[in-house]
C-alpha cells in the first residue's frame, strides 16, 4: 500500500532527532530507513532538527548529529531545518485550531489535574484528564495551555504500512496540549505542522512512536490537511532480546567509526536490521536503494550483533578498492590526531592493501597489519615478535641479510626462490626462517606473505631494517 502511493507522487521522507546528545545506533538506523526510502523512490530526504527543548538541546549534540549523518554518508536535500525556528509558525496553526473550534483554551492547574487523575484512579477509571475547559461558555483567568478537541466517541484508526491497521477507541485518547501555558508548542503539534509544511509524505520512524500516530493523525484532521502514509519500524533490542542498551552497543555513531568500521558495512548491517531482501546479507548501499521497501520491513525488534557487524565489515573491507581503503584508514588515523600518510607510505601501503585486507576485519586491524609500513625505523617488536628475535635468530638473519644483498631479482618469486635455497643450505624448514624475518621486517608476528613484505618494502629498506635487528 505505502510503496503504491509512492510511485504516485513526489516520495518526502525526513529524519527527526532531538538535539539532546551523540546519534545514536537506533536513530542511525532510522535515518537509513528513510533515506533509502527517499532515493529508491527518487524522492527528496529531509532533515530536521528538533531543538524547541531549549533545556537539553545543544549546539554540541546538533554538530554530533550533523557528523554522525555524514561519516555514514547520509546526505540530506536542502538544508536542515530548525524547529525552533518555526515557533511562530506552529502559533499561527493553534490560533487557526481555536479559530475553527478544534481545540480550546484550558486553564486548568497542574494541581487540579493531578487530583483528577488520583480520583480516576480510585474509582477504577483511567487516569486521562477530561478538562471542564472543554464546552466552557466563559473565558478563565491567566496563563492557559491549548487543547485538541479530541473525539470522545468512535475509533480512530491509523493504516500503518509495517504495522498494519492499527484502531483506537476514542476514549481510549485524551486532549492532547497543543501549546503550553508558557506558548511554547509541545512536540505533538509542532512535529505536525512541520511534517505537512515540509511536504513529508512517509513518516517512517520506531515503533514506540505508534500511539503518537493517532494522536498526531487528529491534528491533521482538524486542520484538513492530507494524513502522510505512518510507518513503525521495529525497535533494536541486545541478542540477549533485552531493549538496547549502552551494554549491548547503543553507542553513538561516532564509537562506531571510533571502532574501525567503514561506513558502507554499517549502512548494510544496520538495513538488515529489521529489513530483508530474501537471504541476502551482504550487499552494496546501491543494492540497497534499488531493494528497498517498506514492505519488507518486519514487525519483529531486531537484534543487535557485534560478531555479525564485525563479519560484514571484514567482507566489505575484502570487496572494496584498495585506494579507497587506503582513503578511509588515513581518514581513520588522522581523525585520531595522526598526521596525513606521505606519499611514500601511501604507495608502500597501496601495493600491500592485497594481502593486508584480506586478514583485516576492521581499520584498527588494518592498522595494526599495516604497522611495518607506517612506523619509522628501528621499529619497535610487539611481544610474539621480541620472542622470535633471540640470539640464534639475529645470527640466522645476518648470515640471510648477507645473501640477500646479492639478489638480482628482489620480487617475490626471486626472493622466495633465495629465501628457500637459504633455509635448505641451514638444514632447517621455511617456517625457521620466515619466522624471524617476519618479526625483523614488520615487528609482529602476524603479517601479509613475508615475500610480499619483502617486495613492498624494497631491497634498501628490508636489509635497513634487519641491520637495526641485526
Amino acid at each position: 500500500m505505502s510503496d503504491d502511493k509512492a510511485e504516485s507522487g513526489g516520495v518526502v521522507t525526513r529524519f527527526a532527532p532531538s538535539p539532546t546528545g551523540y546519534l545514536h545506533i537506533g536513530g542511525a538506523r532510522t535515518a537509513l530507513f528513510n533515506w533509502l526510502f527517499a532515493r529508491h523512490h527518487g524522492g527528496r530526504f529531509l532533515l530536521r532538527i528538533e531543538d524547541t527543548d531549549r533545556a537539553r538541546s545543544t549546539p554540541e549534540a546538533t554538530a554530533a548529529i550533523f557528523a554522525g549523518m555524514e561519516w555514514l554518508g547520509l546526505d540530506w536535500d536542502g538544508e536542515a531545518v530548525s524547529q525552533l525556528s518555526r515557533i511562530e509558525r506552529h502559533g499561527e496553526v493553534v490560533e487557526a485550531m481555536l479559530a475553527a473550534g478544534t481545540a480550546y483554551r484550558c486553564w486548568a492547574s497542574k494541581e487540579e489535574i493531578d487530583a483528577f487523575r488520583e480520583q480516576a484512579k480510585a474509582e477504577g477509571r483511567p487516569p486521562l484528564f477530561r478538562s471542564p475547559w472543554r464546552d466552557a461558555s466563559e473565558p478563565g483567568e491567566g496563563p492557559y495551555a491549548v487543547r485538541l478537541k479530541a473525539p470522545r466517541e468512535g475509533q480512530v484508526t491509523v493504516a500503518d504500512a509495517v504495522q498494519g491497521e492499527v484502531t483506537w477507541a476514542a476514549e481510549q485518547l485524551d486532549d492532547l496540549i497543543l501549546m503550553r501555558s508558557d506558548g511554547t508548542p509541545t512536540y505533538m503539534l509542532a512535529v505536525v505542522v512541520d511534517d505537512h509544511d515540509m511536504g513529508v509524505t512517509h513518516v517512517i520512524r520506531g515503533d514506540d512512536h505508534l500511539t503518537n500516530a493517532a494522536r498526531q493523525s487528529l491534528i491533521y484532521r482538524a486542520m484538513g490537511w492530507d494524513v502522510p502514509v505512518f510507518a513503525h519500524i521495529p525497535l533494536i533490542h541486545g541478542p540477549d532480546g533485552a531493549k538496547l542498551s549502552k551494554r549491548h552497543g547503543a553507542l553513538g555513531v561516532e564509537e562506531y567509526a571510533a571502532m574501525g568500521y567503514l561506513p558502507e558495512a554499517m549502512r548494510n548491517y544496520l538495513a538488515r536490521l529489521g529489513w530483508s531482501h530474501g537471504d541476502d546479507e551482504f550487499f552494496t548501499t546501491e543494492q540497497a536503494i534499488a531493494w528497498f521497501g517498506l514492505g519488507s520491513v518486519g514487525r519483529s525488534p531486531a537484534r543487535f550483533d557485534f560478531a555479525k557487524l564485525e563479519n560484514l565489515n571484514g567482507q566489505h573491507m575484502r570487496a572494496a578498492a584498495d585506494d579507497h581503503l587506503v582513503n578511509a584508514l588515513d581518514r581513520f588515523r588522522v581523525h585520531r590526531g595522526t598526521a596525513p600518510l606521505d606519499e611514500a607510505s601511501r604507495a608502500r601501503l597501496l601495493a600491500a592493501m592485497p594481502g593486508l585486507k584480506e586478514r583485516a576485519k576492521t581499520l584498527i586491524e588494518l592498522e595494526d597489519l599495516a604497522y611495518y609500513l607506517l612506523a619509522a625505523r628501528p621499529l619497535e617488536p610487539d611481544v610474539k615478535a621480541a620472542k622470535l628475535l633471540d640470539g640464534n635468530a639475529r645470527a640466522l638473519l645476518a648470515r640471510l641479510a648477507a645473501r640477500l644483498k646479492d639478489v638480482q631479482r628482489f620480487d617475490t618469486a626471486g626472493l622466495e626462490e633465495t629465501i628457500r635455497d637459504f633455509a635448505e643450505a641451514e638444514q632447517l624448514k621455511l617456517g625457521k626462517v620466515a619466522q624471524p624475518l617476519r618479526a625483523a621486517l614488520t615487528a609482529r608476528a602476524v603479517s601479509p606473505g613475508v615475500f610480499d613484505v619483502m617486495e613492498t618494502l624494497g631491497r634498501e629498506e628490508t636489509l635497513a631494517r634487519l641491520e637495526d635487528v641485526i
